[in-house]
């Protein structure tokens, strides 16, 4: 199956200012460092990792709401990465975004109606039809259509994220970036969102990359997912393989402060050393050594390349995979 969207060795490094004066490299921060993703058809591919990973700024640049650096970025067979203008408004139907905060991504300033409607004006969409429009959208996000009328300050936070979802529905996207949708919100809350975006998910065919911190929920909704460090993906395979048996270091130490539901089952803690180097000056060879209970020579020298580690397809990056495989069994 050939892929919706595609990220191929992307990277997006953020000047910074330079207390030196006459010097010729310009310090940058590497939020993303050369990131290949391919995301498919009706899927939902997760994307996680510690806070200031680059997770929220890939799914940015996917939107080319950030212009990269460097690589490619392909939607639909189509290479956009030099798409401006007409040409990018033209794209921004096919593709749009939820927002992690409910409360400021929605203008104060007008009511729920205007904001669904304003993408439709905007892309030329007949008055009679945006009115029936509203009405449809809100009601299948869960809304009744009385709350047109209202303004965001009225609704409490897990109402406005359903507006901001039927916001990002308005044009019948294929694509949608899910970046931290539920992380504002209480946890019975994430629950019923969580379930309302794979209800709409099967219902109008969307394709939805899922940016979270929180494993379990990425679990839940994800059929891929993809494990970010300091702007790499370190680890890249289906979800219920990755969970069950993931294969590089930090994966394994991620999952494993996932907190247990069973209180009569123990889980070790895989506690890493060390404070989460800076992606201005990040480290050489592998980016995890400073951190990593596997890291040997090689990984201070080399930078470990994202290959096959399973027959499933499977892919981590880490010198070591075989070991940390044996190294978990054995555990």
């Amino acid at each position: 199956m050939s892929a919706l969207l595609e990220l191929k060795n992307v990277k997006k490094h953020f000047p910074l200012k330079s207390e030196k004066i006459l010097t010729r490299e310009k310090p940058v921060l590497k939020a993303v460092d050369g990131i290949s993703l391919a995301v498919h058809p009706g899927e939902t591919l997760g994307l996680v990792g510690e806070s200031g990973c680059g997770k929220s700024t890939a799914g940015r640049l996917a939107l080319k709401l950030l212009e990269p650096t460097d690589g490619e970025i392909w939607f639909k067979g189509n290479n956009i990465t030099s798409y401006s203008g007409e040409q990018l408004r033209k794209l921004r139907k096919e593709m749009q975004i939820i927002f992690q905060d409910p409360y400021a991504s929605l203008n104060p300033r007008k009511t729920i109606e205007q904001t669904l409607m304003e993408p439709m004006k905007i892309f030329g969409t007949p008055k009679n039809i945006r009115k029936q429009k509203v009405d449809y959208l809100l009601d299948v996000v869960g809304l009744s259509s009385y709350h047109k009328r209202r303004y965001p300050h009225e609704f409490s936070g897990g109402q406005r994220q359903r507006i901001g979802i039927a916001r990002a529905l308005a044009l019948e996207p294929e694509l949608v970036i899910c970046d931290e949708p539920v992380s504002a919100l209480d946890v019975s809350i994430q629950a019923q969102v969580i379930n309302l975006m794979e209800d709409l998910q099967a219902e109008f065919n969307l394709t939805y990359v899922f940016i979270a911190h929180d494993l379990s929920v990425v679990h839940h909704i994800s059929d891929r997912v993809a494990v970010m460090y300091l702007g790499k993906i370190v680890e890249l395979g289906e979800a219920n393989e990755l969970y069950s048996n993931p294969k590089h270091p930090y994966t394994q130490a991620l999952l494993s402060a996932v907190p247990e539901t069973n209180p009569h089952h123990e889980k070790e803690r895989i506690i890493l050393n060390g404070d989460l180097p800076s992606p201005a000056n990040p480290p050489v060879g592998c980016k995890f050594h400073t951190r990593c209970p596997f890291a040997e020579e090689i990984c201070r020298l080399q930078e470990p390349e994202l290959k096959p580690v399973s027959e499933n397809g499977q892919m981590a990056a880490c010198h070591f995979a075989k070991e940390v495989i044996v190294e978990k069994q054995l555990s």
